[in-house]
C-alpha cells in the first residue's frame, strides 16, 4: 500500500495553503489549516501543530482511497499526483471515484488518465487560474519518471 512521499505532501501544503482561521472555501465550505474541513465552524483558530495534526489525519483518507480505486500499478510520483487530486476534488463519485481519469487509468491508459487533469480547473463555472495551476504541476508530477 502506498503512502504519500515528503514531495507530495509538500505539493499539497502548497496549493491548500496554511490558515489558522476558519474560513470559505470556494465550495462554500468551512475550511482550516491545509484545506480540512471536517468539524469546522465559523470563528475556529488552530495552531500549526493542530493544523499538521489535521493534515496527517486527513491525508490518510485520500491515500486509503487512491489505493483502494486504483486498480493497476503505480509509480510514486503517480500516486502523490492522484492523492493531490482527491484531496482537492473528492474521491467520491461526483470526484475521482467516477472520472474518466479513473476509468482510462484503470484500464491501462496511463497517458489517455494524465491528460484528464486538465478538465478539472473549473471553480464556479469559470477557469480558474490556481486549478489551471494545480492540474498541470500534478499532470507533470504523474507523468514524471520516478
Amino acid at each position: 500500500m502506498l503512502r504519500t512521499s515528503e514531495n507530495g505532501k509538500n505539493l499539497i501544503k502548497e496549493f491548500e495553503g496554511l490558515r489558522l482561521e476558519a474560513y470559505k472555501c470556494s465550495s462554500g465550505r468551512w475550511t482550516i489549516g491545509y484545506g480540512h474541513t471536517g468539524g469546522v465552524r465559523e470563528g475556529d483558530y488552530i495552531t500549526k501543530a493542530t493544523a499538521e495534526y489535521f493534515f496527517d489525519n486527513d491525508i490518510k483518507e485520500f491515500e486509503n482511497a487512491v489505493n483502494r480505486l486504483v486498480s493497476v500499478p503505480l509509480t510514486q510520483n503517480q500516486f502523490d499526483a492522484l492523492v493531490s487530486f482527491c484531496f482537492n476534488n473528492g474521491y467520491e463519485d461526483e470526484g475521482f471515484g467516477g472520472s474518466t481519469m479513473r476509468k482510462l487509468l484503470n484500464s491501462g491508459d496511463y497517458a489517455g488518465a494524465a491528460g484528464q487533469f486538465e478538465r478539472w480547473v473549473y471553480s464556479g463555472g469559470k477557469v480558474s487560474a490556481g486549478l489551471k495551476r494545480r492540474r498541470i504541476l500534478e499532470r507533470d508530477l504523474f507523468l514524471k519518471k520516478d
